[in-house]
């Protein structure tokens, strides 16, 4: 099953060079993941009782080769929660958080967190987001569809009227 996104911008970002690099990151990181070895690769750590590490590791010497840095530190000292996103990499004034779930990801609102680091951000004004297009936690249940989960309840963040600090989420569906 091939890696989905789905973008959500806000209109006024949409045309700055900041936001065509990271359209760019977007595109190449959507490239690698629908490699057939990717693919494969997301396919085995997506099984019932992997985590998220094990999602991770499938792309990292990717991602690290696109510029971004593991569980950046620094990004919230002024916060005392102590919260750290697990990619960052900057682009331009700005840059861009890299979160990627599996079990938790709308049990526990991760994907609402995730968008919440990014707001608070002030080294990043854009997110990505990757998740589950299904996700079953052992194997006798019936899957649940976490991607579109997620695009559903991101997109209110984008209607008129609901503007955040985050310019854009890409949301990845593996």
């Amino acid at each position: 099953m091939a890696t989905q996104r789905t973008i959500y911008q806000q209109d006024e970002y949409s045309a700055t060079r900041v936001a065509r690099a990271v359209k760019d990151i977007s595109d190449k990181l959507l490239n690698h993941l629908n490699t057939e070895e990717s693919l494969g690769l997301m396919l085995a750590a997506n099984l019932p009782g992997m985590s998220s590490a094990e999602v991770q590791a499938t792309f990292l010497p990717f991602a690290t080769d696109l510029g971004f840095t593991s569980e950046a530190k620094g990004l919230f000292l002024e916060y005392e929660n102590k919260l750290r996103p697990d990619y960052f990499r900057p682009v331009g004034d700005s840059g861009i958080l890299l979160e990627v779930e599996r079990g938790k990801t709308t049990t526990n609102n991760m994907d609402l967190l995730d968008f919440w680091k990014c707001h608070l951000c002030k080294r990043a004004d854009y997110l990505f987001l990757m998740v589950p297009q299904a996700l079953k936690h052992n194997d006798a249940m019936t899957p649940k569809r976490e991607y579109n989960s997620v695009v559903k309840r991101l997109e209110t963040f984008f209607m008129p009227g609901n503007s955040t600090n985050v310019r854009a989420v890409h949301i990845f569906g593996y």
